[in-house]
């Protein structure tokens, strides 16, 4: 096995293993909601943050910035087009050598109107939107984590260049620009924690990450067209490969959350192709087994009748006293 093969694997497996923990890590955080709503303590829907004393919850972060570290990590073996589609939360990269590269793409004009539209829908929603239709409506928190997300994102990216300077004894605590991307980030997290904790102690889990996930890599994907400029480099088939296996995954969650709640077996499998749409669950009628009989199942599947309607086989004891005395 060569070595270009060698690193596709490695990326392929770090991939993988960052969708895995950042998948566990909103079902851990889930459970400490719930082990918290169960004890009474105020919950984070409400505005609490009583689960920063919860084990749970922190096992959840763990394995979300472990996940994040597999993901950031497999971009150093694997293309882009490959982490992009499997990793929940990734970020299209183009090499920036420097923290000065990295100043002079955010003084770009598009990402100057991109971040700023960013933070004033943010404000918008958590002032306004939030308190309204917050606990009502999932979007609201997940708009709020998602559109956050992609701006922190761009900031730890820009850390991880300062970082990988910092070890070769460049001035780097000198630049303005590292405390900055270290302030915007502390607030970006922070804001992202609020109200995904919010989202997920009052909406189920399988609601929640689908959409959230959907929502966190549009904003990151479109930051980083914007910042990067990645897809003005990428070949066509690349474009066409990342665009396609997105849209691939957003389909895939889109089925898995419209039928979570249908039961298919090999029993009922000629029903649901007998019946059609006409029947359930798409339609109105219960849903009945098959049975090893057919008349049985037939039987079993008849709308009762309505006893006071007309040809009825029931019939009042007037009704059938009035008919023998007139045999």
């Amino acid at each position: 096995m060569d070595v270009n093969r060698t690193d596709f694997y490695v990326g392929l497996s770090l991939a993988a293993g960052s969708s895995v923990f950042i998948g566990a890590s909103f079902i851990l955080k889930k459970k400490g909601l719930l082990r918290l709503a169960s004890k009474g303590s105020m919950r984070a829907g409400q505005g609490g943050y009583a689960y920063l004393k919860e084990w749970l919850w922190w096992a959840g972060l763990i394995a979300m910035g472990a996940g994040e570290a597999a993901n950031f990590a497999a971009y150093a073996f694997a293309p882009a087009t490959l982490v992009t589609p499997l990793g929940a939360m990734s970020v299209l990269e183009e090499e920036v050598a420097s923290l000065g590269a990295m100043a002079e793409k955010l003084k770009d004009p598009g990402f100057i109107v991109f971040a700023v539209s960013i933070v004033v829908s943010s404000l918008v929603l958590i002032f306004a939107v939030a308190p309204r239709y917050g606990q009502k409506n999932v979007l609201v928190y997940i708009l709020i984590c998602s559109v956050i997300g992609s701006l922190s994102v761009s900031c730890v990216k820009g850390l991880g260049i300062g970082i990988k300077e910092l070890f070769v004894r460049t001035a780097v605590l000198k630049e303005p620009l590292f405390w900055s991307l270290i302030v915007c980030l502390v607030i970006c997290i922070s804001i992202q924690i609020s109200y995904l904790n919010k989202a997920l102690d009052i909406f189920n889990t399988s609601i929640v990450t689908p959409i959230y996930y959907v929502f966190f890599t549009t904003s990151v994907m479109a930051c980083s067209a914007i910042l990067f400029k990645e897809w003005l480099r990428m070949s066509t088939d690349g474009v066409v490969g990342t665009i396609s296996g997105f849209l691939t995954i957003i389909l895939g969650i889109f089925l898995l959350h419209a039928f979570k709640d249908i039961t298919f077996t090999w029993d009922s499998l000629p029903l649901y192709l007998r019946r059609g749409p006409q029947g359930s669950p798409w339609g109105h009628q219960p849903y009945v087994a098959l049975s090893g009989h057919g008349s049985q199942a037939k039987d079993q599947t008849k709308p009762p009748r309505d006893v006071g309607s007309k040809g009825s086989s029931h019939q009042s004891p007037t009704e059938s006293a009035g008919r023998r005395n007139a045999l």
